[in-house]
């Protein structure tokens, strides 16, 4: 089983919207639907569950009702942190999961994320037991000395970085949140998953990410998916004509 973790927990304060990301509509569409449609339509996906934000499980619930995801089996509250967000859904999951189903974990605010890089996540989970979409760097790299400045330049071919989404075996992440929890770990440790894998002294494996543009963040990212989906809008009218 593919149980997909949509994660609506949070403020999204940079895009200045007044309302959670998530929340805020796109051509009449709340950005959480468009997410939420990506993992419905997934074939690869058996179920959803949706962590959201306490005061906006209803509004979660009622998008659910009108956007037909019938896959949406669970919603559950989110934590004030990202990890405490995964770590609620991971928990709220414990006795309805296996050991060997994958969990696909994924932004609520992701509403650009393409079906064959959650696909091949799920894949390389299957394989390995985690998948995390990740893409080289190509813009030349270096570490801050300071907000301003550095000294310190790193070889880009050395790097990777990690997109939307990432799959593991849900036995493995339950025992490392269940570690974590016990070791007072979460913490002290950046808002991600792959953290708390590196802190244990796991492996991380990689998966495709086609496009780096898949998340939400800031009023321009808006913008730029407005623009897809009036650019899709278009090609569909050319097709049909």
């Amino acid at each position: 089983m593919v149980t997909a973790i949509v994660l609506a927990g949070g403020t999204g304060t940079r895009v200045g919207a007044g309302v959670p990301k998530q929340f805020v509509e796109v051509m009449g569409k709340p950005i959480l639907a468009y997410t939420l449609e990506i993992f419905q339509q997934n074939q690869n996906v058996d179920d959803i569950e949706v962590v959201c934000h306490a005061d906006w499980i209803s509004e979660a619930e009622r998008i659910i009702e009108e956007y037909g995801i019938d896959k949406a089996r669970w919603v559950c509250e989110g934590g004030s942190t990202f990890q405490g967000s995964v770590l609620n859904g991971v928990m709220n999951l414990k006795g309805k999961l296996s050991d060997d189903d994958v969990v696909v974990v994924t932004f609520g605010a992701a509403p650009m994320t393409p079906q064959e890089d959650i696909d091949d996540s799920i894949r390389v989970c299957k394989l390995h037991g985690n998948g995390i979409a990740s893409a080289d760097i190509s813009l030349c790299t270096c570490a801050k000395d300071d907000e301003e400045s550095s000294t310190q330049n790193i070889i880009r071919e050395t790097l990777k970085g990690f997109a939307n989404p990432w799959s593991f075996r849900y036995g493995e992440l339950l025992e490392a949140y269940e570690i974590a929890v016990e070791g007072g770990l979460l913490d002290e440790l950046e808002p991600h998953t792959t953290s708390l894998y590196f802190a244990l002294g796991k492996r991380i494996w990689f998966s495709q990410s086609t496009t780096p543009q898949v998340k939400i963040t800031r009023k321009h990212d808006i913008d730029h998916f407005e623009g897809q989906l009036l650019l899709e809008q278009r090609r569909r009218s050319e097709q049909s004509e």
